[in-house]
C-alpha cells in the first residue's frame, strides 16, 4: 500500500535586471499586488527552463540567467498553496511588456519599490538588495532559525 504524500509545488521567480533597475509585474489574479516575474515549473521541465519561459511569458523579455539567489520554501510564502521557489537573477535588454497573467510590467529602482508587493517578494528583494551591496546571499542557518522562531510563536 502506498501513501499519498503532499509535497511543496516547485516554482521559480526571476529578478530581471535592466540598466540597474528590476522588473516587477502587477498581478491580474489573486493574490493581487506587484511581484517578481515567475510561476510554476511544468512536469518534465528544468527550473532553469521554467525561469526563462516564465520571464518571456510574463514580460516578453528574453533573459540571460546569471545566478541563483536562494531557494525560498516557507509554507506560508504563497496563500494559495505550499510552494518552493528557486529565485534566479537574470539580465535583459529592452522594455518589459505585460503579458499572460500580468496586468502591468515596469522597471523599478531598488530604493523605490511599490508598497503592495505580493507573496514574500519584498523579503526576496531585500535579500537581493543585500546581495548586490555585499555579495552575500541569504544564510541557510539564519533562514532555518527564522522558520523555527515563527513555528515556536504559533
Amino acid at each position: 500500500m502506498t501513501e499519498n504524500y503532499k509535497n511543496p509545488t516547485p516554482t521559480v521567480d526571476i529578478i530581471i535586471e535592466i540598466d540597474g533597475r528590476v522588473v516587477l509585474i502587477e498581478r491580474k489574479n489573486k493574490p493581487l499586488g506587484w511581484a517578481i516575474p515567475g510561476g510554476f515549473v511544468d512536469e518534465g521541465e528544468s527550473v532553469e527552463n521554467a525561469a526563462w519561459r516564465e520571464a518571456m511569458e510574463e514580460t516578453g523579455l528574453e533573459v540571460e540567467l546569471t545566478d541563483l539567489l536562494y531557494v525560498y520554501s516557507d509554507p506560508q510564502r504563497d496563500p494559495r498553496q505550499h510552494t518552493m521557489s528557486a529565485v534566479f537573477i537574470a539580465t535583459a535588454t529592452g522594455a518589459p511588456d505585460a503579458r499572460d497573467d500580468a496586468a502591468d510590467a515596469r522597471l523599478f529602482e531598488l530604493d523605490a519599490l511599490p508598497e503592495d508587493i505580493a507573496f514574500d517578494h519584498a523579503r526576496i528583494l531585500a535579500h537581493y538588495r543585500e546581495y548586490r551591496r555585499s555579495g552575500k546571499r541569504p544564510a541557510p542557518a539564519a533562514e532555518l532559525q527564522r522558520y523555527r522562531d515563527k513555528s515556536a510563536a504559533k
